[in-house]
């Protein structure tokens, strides 16, 4: 008897719990926009001051107006066909996301990290390597 009340109890704790951690890894949609249109202008509203950027043979921290220069030669040489965040979460002040983008060149596997900024969002880090299907 006190299994049938406990079961019940368990599973509305449980799916109230991860609705409020789903709430909290929401990736703002602008984000996906950008990276889908190919658009480091975009990208970069999102950026922290400061960014840690891994693209490929580039790795280092860069002002935000550089990385979004970085990431524009990248768009344009890797003209995008597709983003898809495929896995998001959320700790803390903190969330995350695994994408795959889809270009004419091929596909890479993006992540990127968000850290809280007073009231907003920020991204302070992105990396962005080949896809070989794994």
């Amino acid at each position: 008897m006190k299994s049938a009340i406990i079961f019940p109890v368990i599973l509305i704790a449980f799916g109230c719990l991860s609705a409020t951690m789903q709430e909290q890894a929401n990736i703002p949609g602008g984000i996906s926009i950008a990276f889908k249109a190919g658009n480091a202008a975009e990208l970069s509203k999102y950026m922290n001051p400061t960014i840690e950027l891994l693209l490929l043979d580039k790795e280092d921290f860069y002002k935000k107006n550089v990385a979004e220069t970085i990431l524009k030669d990248f768009f344009i040489e890797y003209k995008t066909k597709d983003f898809t965040i495929r896995h998001q979460g959320a700790k803390n002040d903190a969330q995350y996301a695994i994408g795959n983008l889809k270009t004419e060149k091929g596909d890479f596997r993006v992540y990127f990290l968000l850290k809280r900024v007073d009231q907003e969002m920020l991204i302070h880090q992105i990396r962005i390597e080949t896809d070989n299907g794994k």
